[in-house]
């Protein structure tokens, strides 16, 4: 108050205005800033996921943290109400800004010497002149630590634990992964002489892993013996573009010979890509999995593996172009029949032609979880070439399992520290990480999982 009440009256709210205006200006610069780093150190896997919204289709790094923004907003009145004196306030910004000057100074000397391959001592130089006049700053605004300096320091550690101790959670578990994950020839091996029993539907398991069985298919097979007729391993991945091209949105690979009828998808998204619904997105997963199996992905490689043999070729994507092929859902026990024979027809007049799930048996078959049952059918164009027999037959078993439904497994793990470890590593697991993962967001699925629908695995993790 005592400089605003300095300048003379004329000047005074000019300079007001100013000050004002600069004051914007620098807030706009710590939030960007702020943002830009939550965002690095969430893909880094160094502080819990956060709602990222891309605010522009032009500029990938225009990005806006809903959470982070209050978080801000909740510490500037904090320190503003308690403080009540610009002076201490002015103690606090200039610890903080000597502070981001210093570490940046010896940042820079390590791009010197790491990324503009230049000479250490050229660094060293560097960083003894710049460091040299940055220290003595810092050390004059350590004086003023308990009037109002110590507000950075105490910020910054409490982010540096919540940084480390979500780090350190993040590796165990991805560590547990790795060691926990399934090959291809424990799935091989399972055989009807172990109890395990294929049921009709198709068996949707979401993971976070594009390569290999992940350990929560595992766990729900070794308790529960039986799995889906059709399974398809499905990983969702975002990617730094603004839109992706829907024939490149789903890449698709096999998983073991193609009679086990298991498929890998891989379902990428960009930052401003709309999300589906849930039935619009069945019906183009399950589009892109007949697409593949019609193209004969894979089907040169599975047709000739041994049991226990796995070839690492089966382990490549293909990416499969929507359009092609078109799946028509007829609702209802009479719908089918109506629709056969009316549209039927207008069908072979265009050499188009329809596979459809054999006839069904006498038995009874439940309906699925909406009470309506579905008549599933894959028109093909005329210019495609009539499939092969082993093609056909797989493409009408998944059509059949389409029809029985499709069940969600959802894999939910709690991450615990062994029996006999530290004090410390028991706090940092149990209570720490486990509360940040409470509080932080899940996994980004594409898809609304519907409730009716939805299978969750838990599984306890013990790094």
């Amino acid at each position: 108050m005592s400089a605003f009440l300095s300048f003379s009256e004329v000047i005074r709210w000019p300079v007001l205005a100013i000050a004002i205006l600069a004051a914007v200006v620098g807030s706009q610069a710590v939030i960007t800033g702020t943002f830009s780093m939550i965002k690095q150190c969430t893909s880094l896997g160094c502080f819990p996921r956060v709602k990222i919204v891309h605010t522009s289709a032009q500029v990938h790094g225009q990005i806006y943290i809903p959470e982070i923004n209050w978080i801000l907003m909740i510490l500037c009145l904090a320190v503003t109400i308690g403080f009540r004196d610009t002076k201490h306030l002015g103690n606090a910004s200039g610890l903080a800004v000597i502070t981001v000057m210093l570490v940046t100074t010896c940042l820079m000397s390590l791009v010197i010497v790491l990324c503009w391959h230049k000479s250490i001592f050229l660094a060293i130089g560097f960083i003894v002149f710049f460091g040299t006049i940055e220290a003595l700053y810092f050390s004059a605004a350590l004086i003023k630590f308990r009037e109002g300096a110590w507000v950075p320091i105490v910020l910054a550690f409490v982010f540096m634990m919540v940084m480390c101790i979500w780090h350190y959670g993040t590796i165990k578990k991805y560590e547990f992964d790795l060691q926990n994950k399934v090959s291809i020839n424990w799935l091989l091996g399972l055989s009807p002489n172990l109890g395990i029993v294929r049921v009709r539907g198709i068996g949707l398991i979401h993971t976070e892993l594009d390569s290999g069985i992940p350990a929560i298919f595992s766990h729900f097979v070794t308790n529960l013996p039986a799995f889906h007729q059709v399974l398809i391993f499905m990983c969702i991945k975002n990617v730094p573009i603004p839109h992706v091209s829907p024939n490149e949105r789903f890449l698709v690979g096999r998983i073991g010979p193609k009679e086990y009828r298991i498929y890998r998808c891989i379902v990428r998204y960009g930052y401003h890509d709309v999300q589906m619904d849930d039935q619009e997105f069945e019906k183009d997963l399950v589009c892109s999995v007949a697409e593949f199996i019609r193209s004969g992905g894979g089907a040169s490689k599975a047709n000739g593996l041994t049991p226990g043999v796995v070839d690492r070729d089966e382990e490549r994507m293909t990416v499969v172009a929507s359009g092609r092929m078109r799946m028509l859902e007829d609702e209802g026990l009479g719908g089918a029949a109506a629709s056969e024979s009316t549209v039927g027809p207008s069908r072979a007049a265009r050499g188009e032609r329809e596979i459809q799930s054999p006839s069904p048996s006498p038995t009874p078959t439940p309906a699925p979880a909406t009470g309506v049952r579905k008549r599933v059918r894959f028109v093909l164009p005329a210019s495609t070439p009539r499939p092969n027999a082993g093609v056909e037959e797989e493409l009408r078993e998944l059509t059949d399992a389409r029809e029985a439904g499709m069940a969600f497994i959802l894999g939910h793990c709690y991450v615990k520290a062994k029996t006999g470890s530290s004090f410390l590593r028991r706090l940092v697991i149990n209570f720490g990480y486990d509360f940040l993962r409470r509080n932080s967001r899940g996994p980004n699925y594409a898809v609304t999982v519907p409730h009716a629908s939805t299978l969750e695995v838990g599984m306890i993790y013990y790094v």
